[in-house]
């Protein structure tokens, strides 16, 4: 069986709120400091990513309604704290909206 095409969106809004989440009330020197933080967040941007790419590979047209979808799916591998921490701060907000619109709404008992 196919997997539907907006579970996608479902693992981008999720993973979105898990970067907020893990960098709530950080600032860039304790974001820089926190290993375990980097690597979350950075976990978490792949997952984006991922979803992204299959998603664009499942349902283009789904996929283009998201803007800068290319941009998250080519999210570059980076040591840098700051770029994380500025892709965190700056775009994640307005995708995680995006995707909060998504016409999917996952049942809970569904799993």
């Amino acid at each position: 069986m196919e997997r539907d095409p907006r579970a996608y969106l479902w693992e981008v809004q999720q993973a979105a709120k898990a970067i907020l989440e893990f960098t709530k009330g950080l600032d860039f020197a304790a974001y820089a400091q926190s290993n375990l933080i980097q690597s979350a967040v950075e976990r978490k941007f792949e997952i984006i990513g991922e979803a992204l790419n299959q998603l664009a590979k499942t349902d283009r047209d789904l996929a283009g309604r998201i803007p800068e979808t290319s941009e998250a799916v080519s999210f570059p591998q980076s040591t840098d704290p700051r770029l994380s921490q500025h892709r965190t701060r700056q775009g994640l907000a307005h995708r995680r909206g995006r995707a909060a619109q998504a016409p999917f709404r996952r049942d809970r008992d569904s799993g």
